[in-house]
């Protein structure tokens, strides 16, 4: 999958701008879609990508990336944005997929088939990094972008709370990994249990601290 390179047409990007949605919809866009992905780093589990419209007077107090927030708190918005959101599509890519494209290319494509799943056709999509995706929409990428536009935050935690969820639910089928408590990150337990019992059929086989111990 070839990645894309898309700067919106007629839309300038004001990078010193506090509020970037806003500065867009100065500039006449209505329909705005954050996007954002979790999962790229973990040795297992599917990577999980979500895509966000809000009302242009959304108010979300102290909704942010979702790695700075706690569990609870995450909970908490994830409730609140499917309740208030105009959209919302939540999108996964296993790990067949991951083996065989590469987990950047899984996560763009994560991103891209959230974003053709909303109901809601956006004018803009905001992407959180510096990638674009293979969409026929105006896009912007932004670096951290989780942290500079509500919705790519509201997004960020729907796609973590998500892919928690499948998390726990894995855990229920190979409980001696303990998927529960470290999501499939590569904690030294986790390490330590792949090292004792082998990958598992959720295990990403191409990466490292897997890929060792595959046979």
């Amino acid at each position: 999958m070839g990645l894309a390179r898309s700067t919106p047409r007629q839309l300038k990007l004001l990078p010193s701008e506090s509020d970037l949605e806003e500065a867009y919809r100065r500039q006449g866009v209505r329909f705005i879609a954050g996007v954002d992905e979790v999962g790229r780093g973990p040795l297992a589990g599917p990577v999980v990508a979500a895509a966000v419209i809000l009302a242009s007077d959304s108010v979300f107090p102290r909704l942010t990336d979702s790695k700075q927030l706690t569990p609870a708190r995450r909970e908490f918005f994830d409730r609140q944005v499917r309740d208030q959101a105009l959209a919302f599509a939540i999108q996964e890519v296993g790990v067949l997929e991951i083996e065989s494209l590469g987990i950047l290319s899984a996560s763009l494509k994560a991103m891209a088939l959230a974003v053709q799943s909303l109901v809601l056709k956006p004018e803009l999509v905001l992407i959180d990094g510096p990638w674009g995706l293979q969409i026929q929409v105006q896009q912007q990428p932004i670096i951290k972008g989780d942290q500079r536009c509500l919705s790519i935050a509201a997004a960020s935690v729907l796609a973590k709370v998500y892919r928690d969820r499948q998390m726990q639910a894995i855990h229920e089928l190979y409980p001696h990994y303990n998927f529960a408590s470290h999501k499939g990150y590569g904690t030294r337990e986790h390490l330590e249990a792949i090292r004792r019992w082998g990958p598992c059929p959720v295990h990403r086989r191409t990466f490292r601290g897997v890929r060792e111990w595959c046979r």
